[in-house]
């Protein structure tokens, strides 16, 4: 139930560090997508692991969310502006309300209307 608030504020601690670094250090704006890229490709490998190796779990259900485009809006504030509150102030808003938008795509294929006992619902419900 806590993954639109969780998730993203969790992501954002990684993504944060590696920019940060990156930044400093040789000036380049990828960091966030570099961070995202390396948490969405461990994710995957838990994901196939843990929910499919073990429990054939069917795998379009246990996917991780989409990350590479918040790390995208991160890394192109950072560009655009070139200050650090400036990313931490909009770039964190933006990563946050991208979080759920991002995801319809993905959740689309349950909100099929569905007739159960008379009373019309979607899969989601």
């Amino acid at each position: 139930r806590m993954w639109p608030t969780v998730a993203p504020i969790v992501a954002m601690c990684f993504a944060a560090a590696v920019q940060s670094f990156l930044w400093t250090k040789f000036r380049l704006p990828i960091g966030a997508t570099v961070a995202v890229l390396a948490l969405l490709v461990g994710e995957w490998i838990n994901r196939y692991d843990n929910f499919w190796g073990w429990t054939f779990f069917p795998i379009d259900l246990v996917f991780p969310s989409a990350l590479i485009p918040m790390g995208f809006w991160l890394d192109v504030v950072l560009m655009l502006s070139g200050s650090w509150l400036v990313t931490a102030l909009v770039g964190s808003m933006g990563w946050g309300l991208l979080f759920y938008p991002i995801n319809w795509p993905v959740l689309a294929q349950y909100h099929q209307a569905a007739e159960i006992d008379g009373v019309l619902l979607t899969l989601a419900d």
